[in-house]
């Protein structure tokens, strides 16, 4: 595995933006607004087009701050360092030393791992010298940079390579993130909480207060020999109630990120059922075809007594979606979390599905001699013949005589003869209908 180097230092000193300048990717949000940064972002830099080393921004550390989210930043913050093969100290060049950096210099260099300090907002070379004079108090190596701009990263990277062991470059392909799993939802319904669950730790920021996860944390995973990347994502809220410009700019990463995932655990409250905002988002997936499972959290909330009129309600509201399987979970008792990779993994190889033109055409008679299109105008849709177009969604595609004569009943109906013979329960489909070329010469 590659080493890991670790990001640090306190706020708003410039730690995403040279996050996503080291890993060549806007993967971490960055704002003038001090604080953004929550959870642990993990990225993997590459040096002359080779893996060097994975790379860990954390959240701005606070030295004996009593308020609780800035505790338990700082509580991720050190669980990262813990595992830090190196850790990068990023300064304000602009603010200069401050008496917050000398005493976190002091923390990381107890920590018992090589530290080198990146002396961030220094503009050009002509810059360096009086910016930084004071720095070299520190007692520890430093480089000048400027993440906004680009100044000196490479040099940067190249220092940070240096003081790791050596044998990091990964001269293999680029090793591949496994299984991706997004998970997706209104704020609150506890998808960090089930990321953590899944994982065994606590790799995810959780409080009770909405809106806590606003970047798209990437978390690795490796089980039974397989490798899963869970991809957290912020809680999309209506329209209307978004104000905060930050807020909305990580809907949109979470909707994103949601169509990069190769499966979306969309997650439900089992005590606010299926709300408006639900159903959008379940729109959203269903209309884009994205493979999916829907979650019902906290379903250890419910009472016994209402757990079955429950589970009716939700399947009679994901009835439109009605192939997405539906899992009841809990994060205090782990019901329904057992299975839940392994049905992802299901999930996904039905998606991957390649069906030969024969199979197909052979469906075809037998669905239509069962079933024949019914008349429309005294006119009735032939089919010719279907194949499949492609996968991760399966596309079928017919050829007809005219589209416009097929109903959406019939084309529900051809959709389930694939499902049944198919052993496609799962996966989303994609049915297209096309005039075959002769009958378009005919017109």
């Amino acid at each position: 595995m590659l080493p890991y180097v670790v990001i640090a230092g306190r706020p708003n000193v410039g730690k995403s933006t040279l996050f996503n300048r080291m890993i060549r990717q806007n993967k971490a949000i960055t704002h003038d607004r001090p604080g953004v940064t929550r959870d642990r972002l993990y990225g993997t830099v590459r040096i002359h087009g080779q893996e060097a080393f994975n790379l860990v921004d954390t959240g701005g550390l606070i030295l004996n701050n009593q308020d609780v989210m800035e505790k338990e930043i700082f509580q991720q913050a050190a669980e990262a360092l813990e595992a830090a093969d190196l850790i990068l100290m990023v300064v304000d060049a602009r603010e200069g030393l401050t008496r917050l950096d000398e005493q976190l210099a002091v923390m990381l260099r107890q920590s018992n791992r090589p530290v080198h300090v990146a002396v961030n907002k220094v503009d050009g070379e002509e810059k360096s010298t009086a910016l930084m004079t004071d720095f070299y108090s520190l007692g520890i190596d430093a480089t000048p940079v400027s993440a906004a701009h680009g100044y000196n990263i490479h040099e940067l990277m190249e220092e940070v390579l240096s003081r790791l062991p050596e044998g990091n470059i990964e001269h293999d392909q680029e090793k591949s993130l496994g299984l991706r799993l997004s998970m997706l939802g209104r704020p609150n319904v506890g998808k960090s909480s089930l990321i953590n669950a899944l994982t065994g730790e606590n790799r995810v920021l959780v409080s009770s207060e909405a809106g806590t996860t606003r970047d798209c944390v990437d978390i690795t995973l490796e089980k039974n020999n397989r490798r899963y990347t869970f991809i957290d994502t912020a809680g999309v809220r209506r329209r209307t109630v978004i104000y905060d410009d930050l807020e909305r700019f990580s809907v949109l990463k979470a909707l994103k990120s949601s169509k990069r995932a190769d499966v979306v655990f969309i997650v439900l409250d089992a005590l606010s059922g299926v709300v408006a905002q639900d159903k959008k988002l379940l729109s959203f997936l269903d209309r884009e075809k994205s493979p999916f499972i829907a979650l019902v959290n906290k379903i250890d909330l419910v009472p016994r007594s209402k757990q079955g009129q429950l589970r009716e309600m939700f399947v009679r509201e994901l009835g439109f979606c009605s192939h997405a399987p539906v899992v009841y979970t809990s994060t205090i008792t782990r019901s329904g979390l057992g299975g839940l990779i392994s049905l992802a993994e299901k999930l996904w190889e039905q998606c991957q599905v390649r069906i030969g033109t024969g199979e197909l055409n052979r469906l075809v008679k037998d669905a239509t001699e069962r079933h024949q299109p019914p008349s429309i105008k005294g006119r009735r849709a032939k089919i010719y013949y279907m194949t499949q177009a492609g996968s991760n969604p399966p596309e079928f595609v017919f050829f007809v005589n005219n589209p416009q004569l097929l109903k959406a009943s019939y084309k529900k109906y051809l959709e389930k003869q694939i499902r049944k013979l198919f052993k496609l329960n799962m996966a989303p489909l994609r049915l297209v209908f096309r005039a075959s070329r002769g009958d378009k010469l005919k017109k």
